[in-house]
Formats: structure tokens, sequence, C-alpha cells
């Protein structure tokens, strides 16, 4: 196993997943959503690292990115090279993926080579283009298939998020039944699974968002202030993703107001101690230095657990799941 120094040696506190019945499935499982998980509860993972080791050593995971990408990159690349696993990766200029070749026929040699994919969704001018080509891959690939980032999900993010909860804010808690989570920005693929996974928590999930920016059924809150009272955690994300440069003057304006500041909470009664996250990369518009660099911040603790949460759908997926031979 890859050596390193400090809290980075083996961290103990990882997402342990309820994976009954993975390695007997005829076909494989894939974490598309964390609609795909039957049990999403993060808990603490007692295993040694020997014990994943021994899931994850000598496997190939492909790596297949179409965004470019920093924390995701870093975490998959270095999580299965720590208990002896093998990352591939993948990128558009790497294969022939969408230039010569098919998703169909590029999902089918790849597959046939290792033992999971971890793919990041490249540029596509429709959302629907996007979740398809998720669809395409899983249902053409014959190893499990992991969502990396897709303009509809980011189930990671959210797992590292919920790690991240439990370790740095309320580590006395069993679990985060009645958090107060306060989402204040753009509806998003990361809003999207705090959707499907919180409240399956028990988590208290608010929302606020400019007018003329459409809302589903699970909006809790149209204004910022109402919706930081009480508030626990503070979440946003960048108003402006990749795709959406042109966007970049009326998204500003439209976001005016939007920006978490201590005054902002402070105002709208969230609670004392309240936190905050992003997932980054961050603009100054979305949230101020005083909050992002501050006591209150957890954007690096949750940049980090990326990691070991990305480590955990690896062993998960790619280590459990076998093909059962007739």
């Amino acid at each position: 196993m890859a050596s390193s120094t400090g809290r980075l040696a083996w961290k103990q506190l990882r997402l342990k997943f309820n994976t009954k019945g993975f390695h007997i499935q005829p076909t494989p499982p894939h974490l598309l959503t964390l609609a795909d998980l039957p049990d999403p509860k993060p808990c603490l993972d007692s295993d040694q690292p020997q014990e994943t080791k021994q899931k994850l050593d000598g496997k190939t995971i492909a790596l297949i990115f179409g965004k470019r990408s920093t924390r995701t990159r870093v975490a998959s690349e270095s999580a299965p090279a720590l208990v002896g696993g093998h990352p591939m990766f993948l990128s558009p200029a790497d294969i022939h993926l969408g230039v010569n070749e098919s998703l169909y026929d590029t999902a089918q040699v790849v597959s046939s080579r290792v033992d999971g994919i971890m793919a990041r969704v490249g540029d596509h001018s429709e959302v629907e283009q996007k979740s398809r080509y998720y669809w395409l891959l899983a249902e053409n690939s014959t190893v499990p298939v992991a969502n990396a980032l897709s303009s509809l999900c980011h189930p990671t993010q959210i797992l590292a998020d919920l790690v991240t909860l439990l370790e740095s804010c309320f580590p006395h808690l069993s679990s985060l039944s009645g958090l107060n989570v306060t989402w204040i920005g753009d509806l998003n693929n990361i809003l999207n699974d705090m959707v499907v996974a919180y409240p399956r928590l028990g988590i208290n999930l608010k929302i606020a968002t400019p007018n003329g920016y459409p809302l589903d059924q699970h909006v809790l809150d149209r204004m910022e202030l109402v919706a930081v009272q009480d508030a626990d955690v503070s979440v946003t994300n960048t108003w402006i993703s990749i795709g959406q440069e042109s966007e970049m003057t009326k998204r500003l304006q439209d976001f005016s107001g939007f920006q978490i500041t201590e005054e902002l909470c402070k105002k709208g009664k969230a609670e004392l101690d309240w936190k905050f996250m992003h997932c980054s990369p961050r603009h100054k518009e979305e949230v101020n230095d005083e909050v992002f660099y501050g006591p209150r911040s957890l954007v690096f603790s949750e940049a980090e657990n990326r990691r070991w949460t990305i480590l955990s759908v690896f062993q998960a997926y790619f280590g459990d799941w076998k093909v059962e031979d007739n």
C-alpha cells in the first residue's frame, strides 16, 4: 500500500454501504445517482487497511473524464493506489470515444479490460444527451459504472458531504436525522442528489433560489432569509457551471443578494454554530472570504473526504461485485 504521513496514512472514517446481494447480481450494479443506493445512511467503517486492500488489490479502474476536474480526479486516482488498485485515466484526447468510435463500442472494449469504470460526462448541448450518455455507458458496460459527475447528479460529492458532517460537526450523533441544511443558489446536480438522499436520512432541506429559476416539488422555501432560519449548515455551489459562461452577466445579476455571508445568516437567524460547505471551485460572488476561509468552513475537509468516500464506492462496487460462473 502506498505510504503517506499523518492523517492521510489511513483514515478510519469511511462510508460503509449496504451491498447485500451485489456479488450475486446477474448484471453489474451502477451508482449513477444516490437513488441507486438502497440505504444511503453513512456510518463508520471499521475495516482495516489490509481488508480493504484484499478487495481492490490488482483491480484496474478506468477513469473516463470528459470534463476537467481537480478534486474528483485527484481523489479517484489516489484512492485505489492506496490499496493496490490501478487507476487508468482516459480523457477524450486519449481514446476514440466520440471521434472514431461509438459509445457502445467504447463501453464494450473498456469494460472487457477493467474491473470498474468511473465516468465524468463530457460537454453536450442538451441535458437529455448528458443523461443518456450515462445510461448508455452503464447499459453497455459489463462492469459497474460510477458517476463522477453529470449535469443531473453528483453522488460522490454528496457522500463526501455526509461523511464530513458526521466527522466535523456532529460526531456525537448516531445519525443526521433532524439536521437543518440550507441550500442557497442555483438548482444543479449537487442539489439534485441532496434532494434524493437527505429526506431518506431525516435531514430537513431548505432551498432558496431567485425567481425565474424553476423549482420542483421538493422545494421548501424561496426566500434566502427564511431559508437560513435555524440552519445548522449552509451550502452553495457555483452559479455558473461549465457550459453556462455565456449566461454569466445575467446569472450574476439574478443571484445578487444570494451570497452567503455572516450578516445574511445572522439576519436570517441561523444557529449560532452554523457551518458552511461548498464543493468548489468557488467564486467570491457565491460566498465571501470571511465565511469560505473562516472557522465555519468545512470546504477543505469536504474536499479531502472525496478521496475516502470514492475509495468506499470503489470497494463496494468494484471490489465486492464479480461475475458469477454458471
